[in-house]
């Protein structure tokens, strides 16, 4: 008996037991409100459109994951003697220094919250950054990551670099390239064949001509315009182009190539 109450009279392990207790209950804490949140993220707003909810209920997840950090933290060193009141008054002095070393995260704050508040882009809106392009998979306080659709890889970018960030509306131009000798109004008679096709598609949304685009060395070119969610530009686009050539199978249409003349001097 003597043993156990020692245990229990020990310092140490009255602060381990009060350092367990706080813990547990910030988990306890943010776990319920992250369950709130996500029921609410699950719901339609009539208020704002439900990929913008789900952007800033995911920002405010991580908003509240830190603070709850934070005071946990606190907490706990004011259980093993920290005086946190004193030790805060000392950050007031080195917060100078510290904010030098930290001006790229205030960055990536401010431009988190400018982001969301500008509808700059949202959850499942496909952007590009560089050579990386793909839906937007979460939005945090200091980065956006994305799913690259050509390697699936996932890419974080800084929120200080949403000037650098192309939002894809989802437009593929396809030139259809067609012989001279083919008149114009016959060749506008297929294409609109071809607009009827690829409407059809699954993937593509809309589909437009928009007339001739180019005098090239062997072929007039015509353009026409689809758009499909910017996930499937690629398929999309090999879809359109088999709409395309079949279309040119079934009129007998042989698609122009550049060819070169050799002649041989004796």
């Amino acid at each position: 008996m003597d043993f156990i109450e020692n245990i229990v009279k020990n310092v140490w392990v009255q602060r381990i037991f009060w350092s367990i207790i706080v813990v547990t209950f910030s988990l306890l804490i943010y776990h319920v409100i992250a369950r709130v949140l996500n029921g609410r993220e699950n719901k339609n707003s009539k208020i704002m459109n439900n990929k913008k909810n789900k952007t800033m209920i995911r920002m405010l997840k991580s908003i509240v994951a830190g603070a709850i950090s934070i005071i946990t933290v606190l907490m706990v060193l004011e259980i093993y003697g920290i005086n946190v009141t004193s030790m805060l008054a000392g950050v007031g002095i080195a917060s100078i220094v510290i904010g030098f070393a930290l001006q790229d995260s205030l960055k990536d704050i401010i431009r988190g919250f400018v982001i969301v508040s500008d509808n700059y882009y949202e959850i499942g809106d496909v952007i590009k950054f560089g050579d990386n392009l793909g839906p937007v998979v979460s939005v945090s306080l200091l980065t956006t990551k994305i799913q690259d659709i050509n390697t699936n890889n996932y890419v974080s970018i800084a929120n200080r670099n949403i000037d650098k960030v192309e939002v894809d509306p989802g437009y593929i131009y396809i030139p259809i390239p067609m012989p001279y000798e083919l008149k114009v109004e016959k060749a506008e008679e297929i294409i609109k064949e071809i607009i009827k096709s690829l409407q059809k598609q699954e993937r593509i949304t809309t589909a437009a001509y928009q007339g001739i685009t180019k005098f090239d060395t062997s072929s007039l070119n015509y353009q026409v315009v689809i758009t499909c969610n910017p996930a499937n530009r690629l398929q999309t686009r090999r879809d359109a182009l088999r709409v395309i050539y079949t279309t040119f199978e079934a009129h007998k249409i042989h698609v122009p190539y550049t060819q070169l003349d050799l002649h041989d001097k004796k």
